[in-house]
């Protein structure tokens, strides 16, 4: 990866924009919750571009998170992408929030249980192993309740996530392998497992591509909500 990447990372209350050159991260910047991530992200990613007198047209590619996670942020980062992807010809590389999070896990660390909340009780969870490649998932990523994911932790499983802080709670006290940094995922991690594990999408998976979330937005879930 010695090409220039632009990186999106917009699964949470903060979108994070990265700038990979050379192989290594050389420009970032944060746009938090007060700021409108489809107003910001553009001018955020041409000002890191200018840093490192570069031009879009210097972009091998764009790696973007999808998710899950804010809804709204991911439609906005994955549109971001898209358009670049198509205005430039670049590659477009998607790469799961969750992969991101597990590769921040720690060198000890075998297994892992990566989570975030999905509302009304309920966690998104997906475990992943330490392979040779890289860290893979063991599993498909689902939504289920705190308290049935609890009850699957085995002893050799570490935790990370941004769901950590919502349920900490709900889970094992006496489990210790909790993963008490790195629980968001960095754009340079998003880098990481682009280059490693991911391939360029194709234009049909490009066009076709939405945020990974599992259900619909809160206002479809309220439109199909039963009416008494």
């Amino acid at each position: 990866m010695t090409q220039n990447w632009l990186i999106l990372e917009t699964s949470g209350r903060v979108a994070r924009v990265g700038l990979a050159r050379a192989g290594a991260i050389v420009g970032r910047a944060e746009l938090d919750s007060s700021r409108r991530h489809a107003r910001e992200m553009m001018p955020t990613a041409s000002a890191l571009l200018k840093a490192e007198s570069l031009a879009p047209q210097d972009l091998a590619g764009v790696m973007a998170s999808t998710g899950p996670g804010s809804y709204t942020g991911l439609r906005v980062g994955l549109v971001t992408a898209k358009a670049l992807a198509y205005a430039l010809g670049c590659e477009l590389r998607a790469v799961g929030a969750f992969w991101a999070v597990a590769h921040q896990a720690p060198a000890d660390a075998q297994h892992v249980w990566v989570i975030s909340d999905a509302l009304q009780g309920q966690v998104y969870a997906q475990r992943f192993a330490r392979q040779r490649d890289g860290w893979l998932p063991s599993n498909d990523l689902r939504i289920t309740s705190a308290k049935i994911f609890a009850a699957t932790i085995t002893a050799e499983d570490w935790l990370s996530g941004p769901g950590l802080g919502v349920y900490a709670s709900q889970l094992p006290a006496t489990n210790p392998r909790v993963n008490e940094a790195d629980r968001e995922p960095r754009v340079e991690s998003i880098f990481a497992v682009g280059s490693r594990l991911m391939r360029p999408l194709t234009r049909e998976e490009v066009f076709a591509l939405e945020p990974l979330y599992l259900r619909g937005s809160s206002a479809e879930e309220k439109a199909n909500e039963p009416r008494g």
